[in-house]
């Protein structure tokens, strides 16, 4: 069933890739010279991204084409930090160190799914000069799986166009039956890049679709065993979270629940010298789609022995104790007009923006269901912001804000000596519309609820959310050693935060963080080494909860082999966690929540792997999570979700220049 679906995946992008070369063989490169030598590959083939056209450089950057970060599951999606998630590929994730939030305005706040969404702001548009054609595979043993392909050509030396589709999928963990699907994820992307002769006029265009389909198993249901006692005594006890790793043998706490969210993308950007590159006007259309479904049928469930069903997961019912049918879906369109310009010394840029954005939400009561009246709720903001940059020899003075009537705002300042640099935070900003009001089968809160309608009179009464950052910075790079270390205070207001019943709350006491991260990459001869830690105090309090210390290691050998016909890596990776109070997790609402009455212990994962490069073509070997039961036999990520266990996966990269 999955080859079945995967070849439906190729299927899917290679026909339109094939009407494509079949209608425009005139525009083919020619790859070879009369010696046959190749004269295109990753140094002709130009990424080209938003940010660059924002900052008038379009001349491009090379294509990545190591190894390194290839085998670390970390760099498989589009957010390579750490991310507290549900024990499996695309489950629900947040991050697991402190971000300061930068989005003003209208937001919807269902973010869980975020992590494998590409960002239409960031999407690389390509400058090739011959056909590229990207291809990645990944499979592991427990049914987590990710493939790409994309292609993008030019259709001559100003214009090129691309498409790419993406698939994301897991296995459940916690199932008898085998290949039973936990997540799908796919995204298809259509993008195209255009500029004049002169260069004087550039455009950059991309259309998304993604579809996210989750299960949710609610974790691990804790079920009672026979307990021995003198011999012949047997009493029922509960089972302690450490001896819930039966993986496959375990029974979840939810059967027929599932997550759904669909989101839809469409990105115009625009831009026209009209005095050098000292001054230029763009402008930018975005218009975005989200909508995030919650369906649970918990009215004719079988129960297994010792097992709680769906409706005992679920405390409160409000519509119906027979099934769960909850909808929201947010449509917004931004328009953004301003000017930019450079000179050696000088960068600025100078915009502002109006977003008009409705929240539809629905409900379906009993099963099969009758749908209450959607309620339409508009909103509109208008953004004023801009940067500026001066850059001169070793010294550089970075700003850059935003200001969304009538009172939220960003704003960053960062000065730079040398390898040394200093940068200030500052920011308020406004609830998410997830956290001002809820209306579902499981949870409602906000203000003056009117039950005849089914609807709120007023949003709950949240304060915005202020929080000031101070961060010192050092990158060095001396021979063979780079340094990168951080120090940061952060003081935190009015947090906005889900409590300890899955509802929101804001904080009224200030918190202050303090995060401290050091990375060293350094290499004996053709040993390499990449250490990576993160600290962090004020993590453990009521509204915040992050660990004390992260850790990440990798060790390799790298280098030729086969008279330099394959490089080749081998290595280990070894990630550690100290012991805390994990966020738990609301799959109705898809939000992370505080608890404090599951502690999950520290533990250490060890991978091994090794990797090859043979010109375009990279693969790589991996023994995940080889160190299972050398001091216990799993860990938890997620209060009752355990991550998976032992496992093999491999990977292939198959990069085309022509």
């Amino acid at each position: 069933m999955v080859f079945l679906n995967q070849f439906r995946c190729c299927l899917l992008v290679l026909v339109p890739v094939l009407l494509l070369l079949a209608s425009n063989t005139t525009v083919r490169a020619q790859i070879l010279d009369d010696s046959t030598r190749n004269l295109y590959g990753a140094r002709t083939t130009r990424i080209i991204r938003e940010e660059d056209v924002l900052r008038d450089r379009t001349e491009g950057r090379i294509i990545d084409t190591t190894l390194t970060n290839f085998p670390s599951a970390r760099n498989w999606y589009h957010d390579s930090t750490f991310y507290q998630d549900l024990g499996h590929v695309g489950t629900a994730a947040r991050p697991l160190l402190w971000r300061t939030n930068t989005q003003l305005g209208t937001r919807l706040g269902r973010n869980v799914f975020d992590r494998y969404v590409r960002d239409p702001s960031t999407i690389p548009y390509y400058d090739t000069k011959s056909p590229y054609t990207f291809f990645r595979f990944i499979q592991g043993s427990y049914g987590e799986q990710v493939f790409e392909l994309s292609y993008t050509r030019s259709i001559n030396k100003n214009a090129s166009v691309g498409l790419a589709y993406e698939r994301f999928a897991a296995n459940k963990l916690y199932s008898t039956v085998s290949r039973s699907g936990l997540v799908e994820h796919t995204n298809f992307l259509l993008f195209a890049r255009f500029q004049s002769t002169d260069e004087r006029y550039h455009a950059l265009f991309n259309y998304s679709n993604v579809r996210h389909r989750s299960v949710e198993q609610g974790g691990i249901q804790p079920q009672k065993d026979n307990l021995v006692v003198n011999g012949d005594t047997t009493r029922r006890a509960d089972r302690v979270p450490g001896d819930l790793f039966g993986y496959g043998d375990e029974i979840p706490r939810l059967f027929l629940a599932t997550n759904v969210e669909h989101r839809d993308g469409l990105r115009f950007v625009q831009s026209y010298r009209l005095l050098g590159r000292g001054l230029t006007a763009y402008h930018i259309v975005d218009w975005r789609r989200q909508m995030n479904r919650f369906q649970d049928a918990f009215g004719n469930i079988t129960n297994t022995p010792g097992s709680t069903d769906d409706i005992n997961f679920f405390a409160v019912k409000f519509l119906s104790r027979t099934a769960t049918d909850d909808r929201a879906e947010l449509h917004q369109v931004e328009n953004t007009v301003g000017v930019l310009g450079r000179s050696e010394t000088v960068t600025y840029r100078l915009y502002s923006r109006i977003r008009n954005a409705s929240l539809t939400t629905r409900r379906r009561v009993g099963e099969p269901g009758i749908t209450v009246p959607a309620q339409v709720d508009p909103y509109t903001n208008l953004f004023v912001g801009g940067t500026a940059d001066f850059r001169y020899k070793i010294f550089a003075v970075e700003t850059a804000g935003e200001y969304a009537f009538p009172k939220e705002y960003w704003a960053r300042a960062v000065a730079r000596l040398g390898p040394l640099s200093g940068e200030l935070l500052s920011t308020s900003y406004s609830p998410t519309l997830t956290q001002v009001r809820f209306s579902g089968n499981h949870y409602r809160w906000g203000k003056d609820f009117d039950a005849s309608k089914s609807a709120y009179k007023e949003d709950l009464d949240l304060q915005f959310t202020q929080v000031n950052q101070l961060t010192a910075r050092l990158d060095q790079t001396l021979g063979r050693q780079r340094l990168e270390a951080s120090a940061s205070v952060i003081n935190v207001s009015n947090l906005v935060y889900y409590d300890e019943f899955a509802e929101p709350a804001q904080s009224s006491t200030p918190r202050q963080l303090l995060t401290a991260s050091v990375r060293h990459r350094f290499s004996v001869g053709n040993l390499f080494f990449d250490n990576q830690v993160h600290v962090t105090r004020g993590g453990q309090v009521d509204e915040i909860r992050i660990p004390d210390l992260i850790t990440n290691s990798k060790v390799y050998y790298q280098g030729y082999v086969f008279k330099k016909a394959l490089f080749g890596q081998i290595g280990a990776e070894v990630y550690y966690q100290s012991s805390w109070k994990p966020y738990d997790y609301s799959p109705s609402t898809q939000q992370f929540f505080l608890q404090n009455h599951f502690t999950a212990a520290n533990f250490a994962v060890a991978d091994v792997f090794v990797s090859g490069d043979i010109r375009t073509v990279a693969v790589f070997l991996k023994m995940a999570y080889i160190n299972q039961g050398l001091l216990r036999d799993g860990y938890f990520v997620t209060p009752y979700y355990t991550s998976l266990p032992r496992r093999f996966e491999f990977g292939i990269r198959w990069q085309f220049f022509d």
